[in-house]
């Protein structure tokens, strides 16, 4: 068990499992299937948060990007989300352009906390993340720097620019709305 605080009024206990991390992982296969059959059911799939975490150590370590670490949501309710990785900034600073003399990762290195919290708000398949704030070992995190670690950890060969934080994006597996509740999110196609 883990407790967690993100912030001074987010402070849970995440039980990680490798039960629960396949119990996510086939929750996840379903909602695939659902979304490859024609027509797709109207199908309602919770996942809890101790099983979202679960699978991102057991099931998905592969896919989190190079210089993340440990990472950690929380599923707070009413839409809000919260959520804690390690950075590796040493890892971060070589692989990106020369920082400017007021870049705060210019003065930092090793492992580093970064957290980050906001609402996300789904409607008819598609989607929208309104961060409201971020911190970096435990210090507020302007906007365009946590657009430069997200966009940095996000590109691939078919998104090179990497991923918006302020602009709206589909939601995958024909998936129409994300409800989130406390501890829970309910996956709606």
């Amino acid at each position: 068990m883990l407790a967690l605080g993100f912030h001074s009024s987010d402070t849970v206990a995440i039980q990680r499992s490798r039960q629960d991390g396949d119990q996510c992982q086939r929750k996840i296969e379903a909602i695939a299937k659902n979304a490859a059959a024609n027509p797709v059911a109207a199908k309602r799939t919770p996942l809890s948060e101790d099983e979202v975490n679960s699978y991102l150590v057991y099931n998905a370590s592969y896919r989190i990007p190079r210089g993340l670490t440990d990472p950690e949501i929380l599923i707070v309710g009413d839409g809000g989300l919260s959520g804690r990785v390690l950075l590796d900034i040493d890892e971060f600073n070589r692989q990106r352009a020369s920082p400017g003399p007021l870049d705060p990762f210019a003065f930092i290195s090793g492992k580093v906390p970064v957290t980050a919290r906001g609402v996300l708000r789904t409607r008819a398949g598609r989607a929208q993340f309104y961060l409201e704030s971020a911190e970096i070992l435990g210090l507020p995190l302007p906007k365009p720097f946590i657009q430069e670690l997200v966009t940095f950890f996000s590109r691939t060969k078919e998104n090179p620019n990497g991923f918006d934080i302020d602009q709206p994006f589909n939601l995958p597996a024909k998936i129409q709305e994300v409800v989130i509740n406390r501890a829970e999110a309910i996956i709606v196609q």
